[in-house]
């Protein structure tokens, strides 16, 4: 069963228990006013008897009675002795004579009031004691019992309209009460319609842009606009995923197209050191230290892959870093590689919550590539502050074309074609900044070479080195950048 039809349904059972009430209330209500009328005419008949005291033999009109204001004379009444003796009634109607009206002629009960039948004809009858007379010489009178009876059938008959007007209010009150449940049903679930029918396109289309259209601020709004949320949500994580996956076949593609030259080249070198063919030991040594640097060359390039996929993984445990420190052993690694390279420090005492060994390899990675892009035998400044980590070359300097690319991967501007290489180095150092909640920038510098920029969410060391603050504030590459 549809929504909108219980919801017809529960506004129709809803009215029709209510109308039920109202008709039961109204109907006991109106049949008690009816009767309580004509006990009232009953007793004030009832004065009227026992007004008049000792009731002597009576005719039809000489019976006590009561203005037609008061609704005027019972049709039917009957005089009863203690012992059960009709002494006079009216119009030779016999009224039912029974234990309560002999208590009554005994003076053992004021008054009775009941419903009693006569010849099908249902009655409200009243009874009453008095002094009847017997033998109106002598005077002697002796008790009994005086019955006033009147109708019921009006009232029967107007309760019997009445009853037939509340089922018609009923049975009006449920169809009206569905049919306007239903109206309002469907409006109140258009909303919802719309929900389902935009759930249903996009299950058909895949189309993550639709929205609903929020008409108020109820409760099926509030739907309407936490489900624009969800979709909202929804269309980020698939932009983000699709823009994952296109990464992820983008490096496939370049790491096969890296991948084939040193591979065919190691190859190349290899067969021809088997084939034996009689080379001498000169071309021998020439092959064997091409097979050595190829095969490093290789081994850079798949330590290089590895680290761009595991930025792709979540996060292991971060810890809170000395950057200062970090960087400081980064040099002393650097010095050992290019010992001809001058590198000059200021480090100052500083902290970012992170990975060491990811910062260590960004870190090493800018100053391998100031050292190849440097001016030869050059200075390489290095500053640790609260900025991050800045390196500084005296070379040529990265031509304008090019900077907006060579933090991309396997880019390899003019001046790094015929060096080694795998143009992933700086798109690393990218990719570990963003995971620190960072950011990497490369600048010409005017007087000449290239400043990059490792920005950092760093804070101040607890054991702040003034020494090094020292340095920091004397100038140097912080004052040029």
């Amino acid at each position: 069963m549809s929504l909108r039809k219980r919801l017809s349904y529960v506004a129709a059972t809803a009215v029709g228990i209510a109308i039920v009430l109202a008709a039961v209330v109204s109907y006991w209500v109106v049949r008690d006013q009816l009767v309580g009328q004509i006990d009232s005419q009953l007793r004030a008949q009832a004065d009227a008897v026992l007004q008049a005291g000792t009731l002597a033999p009576l005719s039809g009109a000489g019976f006590p009675s009561i203005p037609a204001s008061e609704g005027g004379p019972a049709p039917y009444w009957q005089i009863v002795a203690a012992n059960g003796a009709v002494l006079q009634n009216s119009q030779n109607v016999a009224l039912p004579i029974d234990a309560d009206t002999l208590r009554v002629a005994r003076f053992e009960v004021d008054n009775v009031i009941d419903n009693t039948t006569v010849g099908g004809t249902n009655l409200r009858i009243l009874i009453v004691h008095a002094l009847y007379v017997v033998n109106p010489s002598t005077g002697q009178a002796i008790p009994a019992a005086v019955q006033i009876a009147r109708p019921l059938s009006p009232v029967e008959r107007l309760l019997n309209k009445l009853r037939l007007i509340l089922a018609l209010l009923f049975v009006g009150g449920v169809v009206l009460a569905a049919l306007m449940g239903r109206m309002a049903a469907r409006r109140v679930l258009a909303p919802l319609a719309e929900v389902t029918e935009t759930v249903q396109a996009i299950g058909e289309t895949d189309d993550l842009s639709r929205r609903l259209a929020v008409h108020a601020e109820d409760e099926v709004g509030q739907l309407a606009t936490r489900f624009n949320e969800m979709l909202e949500r929804l269309e980020h994580s698939r932009a983000a995923l699709d823009e994952s996956v296109r990464a992820q076949r983008q490096l496939v593609a370049d790491a096969s197209h890296e991948l084939r030259t040193p591979i065919t080249s190691l190859r190349t070198n290899i067969e021809v050191l088997l084939a034996d063919t009689g080379i001498d030991a000169e071309d021998r040594d020439r092959l064997l230290a091409d097979v050595v640097e190829q095969s490093e060359e290789l081994s850079a390039l798949v330590s290089d892959l590895i680290e761009l996929a595991r930025g792709d993984l979540p996060a292991v445990a971060t810890e809170d870093v000395r950057l200062d420190r970090l960087v400081e052993e980064s040099l002393a690694r650097a010095r050992r590689n290019s010992p001809a390279v001058q590198y000059t420090e200021s480090l100052a005492p500083i902290v970012i919550e992170g990975v060491p060994e990811r910062l260590a390899r960004a870190v090493n990675n800018l100053l391998d590539n100031a050292a190849r892009h440097g001016a030869p035998d050059g200075p390489v400044e290095v500053v640790v502050d609260q900025r991050g980590v800045l390196v500084r070359d005296h070379g040529m300097g990265i031509p304008p074309a090019e900077l907006p690319y060579v933090f991309d991967r396997f880019y390899r501007g003019e001046n790094s074609r015929g060096r080694q290489g795998s143009g992933l180095g700086l798109a690393i150092v990218r990719q570990v900044a963003h995971a620190h909640g960072g950011e990497i920038t490369a600048v010409n510098v005017p007087d000449g070479g290239a400043l990059f920029t490792l920005a950092l969410p760093t804070s101040p060391a607890d054991d702040d080195d003034r020494e090094a603050q020292a340095v920091y504030g004397s100038g140097g590459l912080a004052s040029r950048a």
